[in-house]
């Protein structure tokens, strides 16, 4: 057996061993429980991503929330000419993009058409998480920008 450490005082007896030994079984514990928690790499991977993932959510609301006040207060200032003559154009770009889709519904080749509908139902299904994306891509940007 290994002496006790100096700065230890040894026991007195035999009930006072059985506590040290207790403790230090407690203390043993805890370390070999700490050593596994750090030794978990892929649950520490994962919940660092999901922490990653939460800041990625919150910048997105935040940059969406930005992105829609700039656009309101650009709006407030465009003369009403200007807002006419918008509104005609999306008018216009939604009836060229709905001609556009039926030249695609009439001439592209039904193989085509059913792979192009799953990768929209894919996009559509996992929206969250593209918007979480690229909102993470422009703080990423944004960030590189700014140490330039």
């Amino acid at each position: 057996m290994t002496q006790p450490p100096h700065d230890e005082p040894t026991a007195q007896s035999p009930e006072e061993l059985r506590e040290q030994v207790e403790q230090t079984r407690h203390e043993l514990g805890d370390t070999v429980e700490a050593l596994a928690v750090q030794a978990d790499i892929p649950a520490r991977a994962q919940e660092k991503a999901a922490e990653l993932k939460e800041q990625a959510a919150v910048k997105a609301g935040e940059v969406r929330a930005k992105a829609a006040e700039a656009a309101s207060r650009v709006q407030e200032k465009l003369p009403d000419p200007v807002k006419d003559k918008a509104a005609r154009t999306a008018t216009q770009a939604r009836a060229k993009a709905a001609q556009a889709a039926q030249v695609w519904q009439d001439k592209a080749p039904e193989q085509v058409r059913a792979r192009t509908a799953q990768g929209a139902r894919v996009a559509q299904d996992n929206r969250g998480l593209l918007l979480a994306a690229g909102a993470a891509l422009a703080v990423a940007w944004l960030v590189c920008r700014r140490k330039e």
